[in-house]
């Protein structure tokens, strides 16, 4: 079992930097690879980033690519997500989730499906 909680949300203005955490529980957490999700009101979840286990692999959504950083460390068992050049339209509740299964595959990592274990979530307001 694991454990996610999400932090470092918050209203801030656009063209700003956030940088999202979640911190996991559990002894395997460095085996997990680790996603990060956006809920918008009335929309579906969407993929924003993932790193696996080792960290040597990441993935981004083309919405995000080249403004946000996800990165990893295993001896504090939390992932981050550095947001740079926040948009209004990256408003959205920001999930972290922990997949226990690897795949070589990197579509595998973008779908909800694909993740075991989710956090509650972290509101981010990005106001114009």
């Amino acid at each position: 079992q694991v454990q996610l909680v999400e932090s470092g949300g918050g209203l801030v203005q656009a063209g700003t930097s956030l940088r999202l955490s979640c911190a996991a529980s559990g002894r395997t957490f460095s085996s997990y690879a680790m996603g990060w999700f956006r809920q918008a009101p009335g929309k579906e979840r969407e993929f924003v980033a993932a790193i696996r286990w080792s960290g040597d692999y990441t993935y981004y959504a083309d919405s995000v690519k080249g403004r946000f950083t996800i990165s990893r460390d295993n001896a504090k068992n939390t992932v981050y997500l550095q947001m740079n050049s926040l948009k209004p339209e990256d408003t959205a509740v920001y999930y972290c989730a922990a997949a226990r299964t690897y795949s070589s595959s990197s579509y595998y990592y973008t779908i909800p499906g694909s993740y075991d274990y989710w956090g509650q979530g972290t509101q981010v307001t990005v106001s114009s």
